[in-house]
């Protein structure tokens, strides 16, 4: 009897410090990607600094009501993962899918409007022309689509930032729209139970951070004053 004790106790201990050990390595892979965005956030600040009156006509060429109803969609979606977490933890399996489905969808809506938002770029031939100006080395501006003006170097700087820095982010998006998925079935199949709701956690935590980052991007693109 004291034998079968002690062997669940070294189990149980064995398991708390596996958890311990996943989470910091999370934790560290968290930080990785805040240092990635941060370097963008770094580039964007040292070219807003120089080019701010371009950088202030370029973002009026975005929809602020599509940046902030992609921002509430990240937001709601953010309270939802949470209380997948919570109901997770309670045992409740049925309203932790339903909070779970409702993040996925949520994902989802923001890459469809975010699609449109990029298509209607892709449509002014906008991406077609930084291409051009990145190949001739940043050389000689080009015209602006359906126009006669030339498009100044601060606006080619300000649209090229916008589609690697909301790009990388859509990417996140996805990855985390996968991760959300797997677990669903997981949850789904009865694999991920109570005593591994921290693996869903984790899951959580990844997706706080993409919400964190769109609400960094958010004003720096859409709300330059």
């Amino acid at each position: 009897m004291s034998s079968q004790t002690t062997s669940g106790a070294v189990t149980e201990h064995s398991e708390h410090y596996d958890e311990v050990g996943t989470r910091l390595g999370f934790w560290l892979f968290l930080f990785t990607e805040l240092f990635l965005f941060g370097a963008f956030f770094i580039v964007y600040l040292v070219y807003r600094t120089t080019y701010l009156p371009d950088f202030q006509t370029a973002s009026n060429q975005l929809s602020t009501v599509i940046g902030t109803t992609n921002t509430i969609i990240l937001l709601f979606s953010s309270l939802t993962v949470v209380l997948a977490i919570h109901y997770m933890r309670k045992g409740i399996k049925k309203m932790a899918l339903t909070f779970l489905s409702i993040t996925i969808l949520c994902g989802l809506a923001f890459l469809v409007i975010k699609s449109f938002e990029w298509g209607g770029k892709f449509d002014h031939n906008l991406f077609l022309q930084l291409r051009g100006n990145i190949e001739q080395g940043l050389g000689s501006p080009l015209l602006t689509p359906g126009s006669s003006e030339m498009l100044p170097m601060g606006q080619v700087l300000f649209f090229g930032l916008y589609f690697i820095m909301t790009g990388t982010h859509a990417l996140h998006i996805i990855i985390g729209l996968i991760w959300m998925s797997v677990l669903w079935v997981w949850i789904y199949q009865g694999k991920l139970k109570t005593d591994r709701a921290g693996i869903l956690e984790n899951g959580g935590l990844y997706w706080h951070l993409v919400d964190l980052i769109w609400i960094y991007l958010f004003p720096l693109f859409y709300l330059i004053a």
